[in-house]
Protein backbone atom coordinates (compact mmCIF):
# COMPACT_ATOMS: atom_id res chain seq x y z
CA UNK A 1 0.00 0.00 0.00
CA UNK A 2 1.18 3.54 -0.78
CA UNK A 3 0.90 5.11 2.68
CA UNK A 4 1.48 8.57 1.19
CA UNK A 5 -2.11 8.37 -0.06
CA UNK A 6 -3.61 8.10 3.43
CA UNK A 7 -5.76 11.20 3.78
CA UNK A 8 -5.45 11.74 7.54
CA UNK A 9 -3.01 13.73 9.65
CA UNK A 10 -0.03 12.03 11.22
CA UNK A 11 -0.68 10.75 14.73
CA UNK A 12 -4.45 10.68 14.30
CA UNK A 13 -4.69 7.21 15.84
CA UNK A 14 -2.13 7.69 18.62
CA UNK A 15 -3.51 6.15 21.79
CA UNK A 16 -5.67 3.66 19.90
CA UNK A 17 -5.13 -0.05 20.49
CA UNK A 18 -6.88 -2.00 17.75
CA UNK A 19 -7.22 -5.74 17.14
CA UNK A 20 -7.65 -6.95 13.56
CA UNK A 21 -8.77 -10.53 13.05
CA UNK A 22 -7.20 -12.16 10.03
CA UNK A 23 -4.65 -9.35 10.21
CA UNK A 24 -1.68 -11.27 8.85
CA UNK A 25 -2.70 -11.17 5.18
CA UNK A 26 -4.91 -9.44 2.64
CA UNK A 27 -7.15 -6.57 3.65
CA UNK A 28 -6.36 -7.14 7.33
CA UNK A 29 -2.67 -6.57 6.72
CA UNK A 30 -3.40 -3.41 4.72
CA UNK A 31 -5.53 -1.97 7.51
CA UNK A 32 -2.89 -2.91 10.08
CA UNK A 33 -0.30 -0.96 8.11
CA UNK A 34 -2.57 2.05 7.77
CA UNK A 35 -3.46 2.17 11.47
CA UNK A 36 0.19 1.69 12.43
CA UNK A 37 1.46 4.56 10.28
CA UNK A 38 -1.12 6.85 11.90
CA UNK A 39 0.13 6.01 15.39
CA UNK A 40 -2.06 3.14 16.62
CA UNK A 41 -0.83 0.13 18.54
CA UNK A 42 -2.00 -2.74 16.36
CA UNK A 43 -2.76 -6.32 17.35
CA UNK A 44 -3.30 -8.94 14.66
CA UNK A 45 -4.53 -12.49 15.04
CA UNK A 46 -5.03 -15.54 12.87
CA UNK A 47 -4.87 -19.32 12.91
CA UNK A 48 -1.49 -19.21 11.17
CA UNK A 49 0.54 -17.75 14.01
CA UNK A 50 3.75 -17.76 12.01
CA UNK A 51 2.17 -15.60 9.29
CA UNK A 52 1.06 -13.04 11.88
CA UNK A 53 4.57 -12.97 13.35
CA UNK A 54 6.09 -12.37 9.91
CA UNK A 55 3.62 -9.59 9.17
CA UNK A 56 4.22 -7.89 12.52
CA UNK A 57 7.99 -7.94 11.98
CA UNK A 58 7.65 -6.67 8.40
CA UNK A 59 5.42 -3.75 9.34
CA UNK A 60 7.51 -2.69 12.32
CA UNK A 61 10.71 -2.88 10.25
CA UNK A 62 9.06 -0.65 7.68
CA UNK A 63 7.30 1.89 9.91
CA UNK A 64 8.40 1.40 13.51
CA UNK A 65 5.65 1.44 16.09
CA UNK A 66 4.09 -1.62 17.68
CA UNK A 67 2.37 -4.58 16.06
CA UNK A 68 1.63 -7.55 18.31
CA UNK A 69 0.88 -10.94 16.69
CA UNK A 70 -1.41 -13.54 18.24
CA UNK A 71 -2.15 -17.09 17.17
CA UNK A 72 -5.88 -17.52 17.71
CA UNK A 73 -8.63 -19.61 16.16
CA UNK A 74 -11.65 -17.33 16.41
CA UNK A 75 -13.97 -20.30 15.89
CA UNK A 76 -13.17 -21.27 19.50
CA UNK A 77 -14.65 -19.00 22.16
CA UNK A 78 -12.15 -20.08 24.82
CA UNK A 79 -9.23 -19.17 22.55
CA UNK A 80 -10.67 -15.68 22.09
CA UNK A 81 -11.05 -15.22 25.85
CA UNK A 82 -7.49 -16.38 26.50
CA UNK A 83 -6.08 -14.01 23.86
CA UNK A 84 -8.05 -11.02 25.13
CA UNK A 85 -7.07 -11.80 28.72
CA UNK A 86 -3.44 -11.65 27.60
CA UNK A 87 -3.93 -8.39 25.68
CA UNK A 88 -5.63 -6.68 28.61
CA UNK A 89 -3.00 -7.94 31.07
CA UNK A 90 0.13 -7.21 29.04
CA UNK A 91 -0.85 -4.23 26.92
CA UNK A 92 -4.03 -2.69 28.28
CA UNK A 93 -7.62 -2.53 27.03
CA UNK A 94 -8.36 -2.49 23.34
CA UNK A 95 -10.07 0.59 21.96
CA UNK A 96 -11.17 -1.01 18.71
CA UNK A 97 -11.89 -4.27 16.92
CA UNK A 98 -11.95 -5.00 13.21
CA UNK A 99 -13.82 -8.22 12.36
CA UNK A 100 -11.93 -9.00 9.18
CA UNK A 101 -11.25 -12.76 9.33
CA UNK A 102 -13.26 -14.61 6.72
CA UNK A 103 -13.34 -17.58 4.43
CA UNK A 104 -15.14 -18.02 1.15
CA UNK A 105 -15.22 -20.00 -2.06
CA UNK A 106 -17.57 -20.29 -5.00
CA UNK A 107 -19.72 -23.39 -5.25
CA UNK A 108 -23.07 -24.48 -6.50
CA UNK A 109 -25.15 -24.75 -3.36
CA UNK A 110 -26.27 -28.28 -4.27
CA UNK A 111 -22.60 -29.29 -4.21
CA UNK A 112 -21.96 -27.93 -0.72
CA UNK A 113 -21.31 -30.26 2.20
CA UNK A 114 -22.22 -29.44 5.78
CA UNK A 115 -18.51 -29.34 6.49
CA UNK A 116 -18.01 -26.81 3.71
CA UNK A 117 -20.85 -24.64 5.04
CA UNK A 118 -19.46 -24.77 8.57
CA UNK A 119 -15.97 -23.85 7.36
CA UNK A 120 -17.33 -20.42 6.39
CA UNK A 121 -20.06 -19.95 8.99
CA UNK A 122 -17.82 -20.84 11.93
CA UNK A 123 -15.35 -18.09 11.01
CA UNK A 124 -17.58 -15.30 9.74
CA UNK A 125 -20.83 -15.80 11.65
CA UNK A 126 -19.75 -17.39 14.92
CA UNK A 127 -16.21 -16.02 15.10
CA UNK A 128 -17.29 -12.41 14.55
CA UNK A 129 -19.93 -12.71 17.26
CA UNK A 130 -17.66 -14.51 19.72
CA UNK A 131 -15.00 -11.81 19.34
CA UNK A 132 -17.43 -8.89 19.48
CA UNK A 133 -19.25 -10.35 22.48
CA UNK A 134 -16.09 -11.01 24.48
CA UNK A 135 -14.57 -7.57 23.87
CA UNK A 136 -17.89 -5.72 24.16
CA UNK A 137 -18.57 -7.17 27.60
CA UNK A 138 -15.14 -6.05 28.78
CA UNK A 139 -15.77 -2.51 27.58
CA UNK A 140 -19.17 -2.40 29.27
CA UNK A 141 -17.87 -3.82 32.56
CA UNK A 142 -14.96 -1.36 32.62
CA UNK A 143 -17.04 1.61 31.37
CA UNK A 144 -14.77 2.08 28.35
CA UNK A 145 -15.64 3.44 24.93
CA UNK A 146 -14.93 1.26 21.92
CA UNK A 147 -15.51 0.88 18.21
CA UNK A 148 -16.13 -2.21 16.09
CA UNK A 149 -15.86 -2.33 12.31
CA UNK A 150 -16.81 -5.51 10.44
CA UNK A 151 -15.72 -6.23 6.88
CA UNK A 152 -18.76 -7.41 4.91
CA UNK A 153 -19.79 -7.41 1.24
CA UNK A 154 -22.61 -5.83 -0.75
CA UNK A 155 -24.22 -9.28 -0.81
CA UNK A 156 -25.76 -8.46 2.56
CA UNK A 157 -28.32 -6.39 0.63
CA UNK A 158 -29.18 -8.65 -2.29
CA UNK A 159 -27.90 -12.16 -1.57
CA UNK A 160 -24.93 -14.09 -2.88
CA UNK A 161 -25.65 -16.84 -5.41
CA UNK A 162 -22.86 -19.45 -5.42
CA UNK A 163 -21.45 -18.07 -2.13
CA UNK A 164 -24.47 -18.81 0.07
CA UNK A 165 -22.56 -19.62 3.31
CA UNK A 166 -20.70 -16.32 3.10
CA UNK A 167 -23.80 -14.34 2.10
CA UNK A 168 -25.80 -15.79 5.00
CA UNK A 169 -23.00 -15.25 7.52
CA UNK A 170 -22.15 -11.71 6.48
CA UNK A 171 -25.82 -10.76 6.42
CA UNK A 172 -25.98 -11.96 10.03
CA UNK A 173 -22.97 -9.80 10.96
CA UNK A 174 -24.67 -6.86 9.25
CA UNK A 175 -27.70 -7.47 11.47
CA UNK A 176 -25.41 -7.70 14.51
CA UNK A 177 -23.90 -4.34 13.54
CA UNK A 178 -27.29 -2.66 13.34
CA UNK A 179 -28.59 -4.32 16.49
CA UNK A 180 -25.64 -3.60 18.78
CA UNK A 181 -25.36 -0.02 17.51
CA UNK A 182 -28.74 0.52 19.16
CA UNK A 183 -28.41 -1.76 22.18
CA UNK A 184 -24.87 -0.83 23.19
CA UNK A 185 -24.72 2.74 21.90
CA UNK A 186 -25.69 3.93 25.39
CA UNK A 187 -22.37 2.55 26.68
CA UNK A 188 -20.33 4.63 24.24
CA UNK A 189 -19.77 1.71 21.86
CA UNK A 190 -20.06 2.09 18.09
CA UNK A 191 -20.65 -0.56 15.44
CA UNK A 192 -20.16 -0.02 11.74
CA UNK A 193 -19.21 -2.09 8.71
CA UNK A 194 -17.54 -1.78 5.33
CA UNK A 195 -18.80 -3.59 2.23
CA UNK A 196 -15.87 -3.69 -0.21
CA UNK A 197 -16.19 -4.38 -3.89
CA UNK A 198 -13.25 -5.91 -5.79
CA UNK A 199 -10.01 -5.35 -3.92
CA UNK A 200 -8.03 -8.32 -5.23
CA UNK A 201 -6.00 -10.33 -2.73
CA UNK A 202 -4.32 -13.66 -3.33
CA UNK A 203 -6.73 -15.68 -1.20
CA UNK A 204 -9.83 -14.04 -2.64
CA UNK A 205 -8.76 -14.37 -6.26
CA UNK A 206 -7.87 -18.06 -5.99
CA UNK A 207 -11.17 -19.03 -4.34
CA UNK A 208 -13.64 -16.66 -5.96
CA UNK A 209 -12.13 -16.45 -9.45
CA UNK A 210 -10.23 -19.73 -9.87
CA UNK A 211 -10.69 -19.71 -13.66
CA UNK A 212 -8.22 -17.71 -15.73
CA UNK A 213 -10.85 -15.49 -17.36
CA UNK A 214 -12.47 -14.69 -14.02
CA UNK A 215 -9.12 -13.88 -12.46
CA UNK A 216 -8.34 -11.47 -15.29
CA UNK A 217 -11.71 -9.76 -14.93
CA UNK A 218 -11.16 -9.45 -11.19
CA UNK A 219 -7.65 -8.05 -11.53
CA UNK A 220 -8.62 -5.52 -14.18
CA UNK A 221 -12.01 -4.55 -12.78
CA UNK A 222 -13.60 -5.04 -16.20
CA UNK A 223 -17.15 -5.39 -14.85
CA UNK A 224 -16.86 -2.29 -12.66
CA UNK A 225 -18.47 1.03 -13.72
CA UNK A 226 -15.16 2.77 -12.97
CA UNK A 227 -13.23 0.25 -15.06
CA UNK A 228 -10.83 -0.68 -12.29
CA UNK A 229 -10.52 -2.47 -8.97
CA UNK A 230 -10.15 -0.70 -5.64
CA UNK A 231 -6.80 0.52 -4.39
CA UNK A 232 -5.89 -0.54 -0.88
CA UNK A 233 -5.35 2.97 0.46
CA UNK A 234 -8.96 3.78 -0.46
CA UNK A 235 -10.34 1.04 1.75
CA UNK A 236 -7.88 1.88 4.54
CA UNK A 237 -8.95 5.54 4.49
CA UNK A 238 -12.55 4.46 5.06
CA UNK A 239 -11.52 2.11 7.87
CA UNK A 240 -9.58 4.94 9.55
CA UNK A 241 -12.63 7.21 9.30
CA UNK A 242 -14.73 4.64 11.14
CA UNK A 243 -12.09 3.60 13.70
CA UNK A 244 -10.28 6.88 14.39
CA UNK A 245 -11.43 9.94 16.25
CA UNK A 246 -13.48 12.72 14.73
CA UNK A 247 -16.44 10.81 13.29
CA UNK A 248 -17.83 9.40 16.51
CA UNK A 249 -21.45 10.00 15.53
CA UNK A 250 -21.33 7.37 12.78
CA UNK A 251 -23.02 4.32 14.25
CA UNK A 252 -24.95 1.38 12.83
CA UNK A 253 -23.87 1.94 9.22
CA UNK A 254 -22.63 -0.39 6.50
CA UNK A 255 -20.81 1.60 3.83
CA UNK A 256 -20.11 0.22 0.36
CA UNK A 257 -16.80 1.00 -1.32
CA UNK A 258 -17.08 -0.63 -4.73
CA UNK A 259 -16.97 2.00 -7.46
CA UNK A 260 -20.74 1.71 -7.97
CA UNK A 261 -20.60 -1.98 -8.85
CA UNK A 262 -23.51 -2.94 -6.59
CA UNK A 263 -25.71 -0.27 -8.17
CA UNK A 264 -24.76 -1.34 -11.69
CA UNK A 265 -24.88 -5.12 -11.51
CA UNK A 266 -25.68 -6.28 -7.99
CA UNK A 267 -22.00 -7.00 -7.37
CA UNK A 268 -22.49 -10.75 -6.94
CA UNK A 269 -21.83 -13.98 -8.83
CA UNK A 270 -25.15 -14.36 -10.63
CA UNK A 271 -23.31 -14.61 -13.98
CA UNK A 272 -22.03 -18.04 -12.93
CA UNK A 273 -25.45 -19.51 -13.72
CA UNK A 274 -23.99 -19.92 -17.21
CA UNK A 275 -21.31 -22.37 -16.03
CA UNK A 276 -21.58 -26.07 -16.80
CA UNK A 277 -20.37 -29.17 -14.99
CA UNK A 278 -16.88 -29.05 -16.47
CA UNK A 279 -16.27 -25.48 -15.31
CA UNK A 280 -17.50 -26.23 -11.80
CA UNK A 281 -15.32 -29.34 -11.61
CA UNK A 282 -12.25 -27.35 -12.64
CA UNK A 283 -13.07 -24.60 -10.16
CA UNK A 284 -13.54 -27.08 -7.31
CA UNK A 285 -10.21 -28.75 -8.05
CA UNK A 286 -8.40 -25.40 -8.14
CA UNK A 287 -9.95 -24.32 -4.84
CA UNK A 288 -9.11 -27.63 -3.16
CA UNK A 289 -5.48 -27.24 -4.27
CA UNK A 290 -5.33 -23.74 -2.78
CA UNK A 291 -6.88 -24.97 0.48
CA UNK A 292 -4.35 -27.79 0.78
CA UNK A 293 -1.45 -25.36 0.37
CA UNK A 294 -2.87 -23.01 3.00
CA UNK A 295 -3.52 -25.84 5.45
CA UNK A 296 0.13 -26.89 5.24
CA UNK A 297 1.16 -23.40 6.42
CA UNK A 298 -0.93 -23.38 9.59
CA UNK A 299 0.85 -23.74 12.88
CA UNK A 300 -2.22 -23.76 15.14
Amino acid sequence: MDTSKLMFRDGLMKGERILITGGGTGLGKEMAEGFLTLGAEVHICGRRGGVCEETAAELMDKHGGKVVPHACDIRVGEAITDMNDEIWAKHGPLTGLVNNAAGNFISRTEDLSIRGFDAIANIVFRGSFYMTHDIGKRWIDQKLKGSVCSILTTWVWNGGPFVVPSAMSKAAVNTMTQSLAVEWGRYGLRFNAIAPGPFPTEGMSKRLSPDADGAERMERGIANPMGRVGEMHELVNLAVLLMGSGADYINGQTIAIDGGMYNASGGNFSALTAWGDDQWTAAREAIESTNAKDKAKRTV
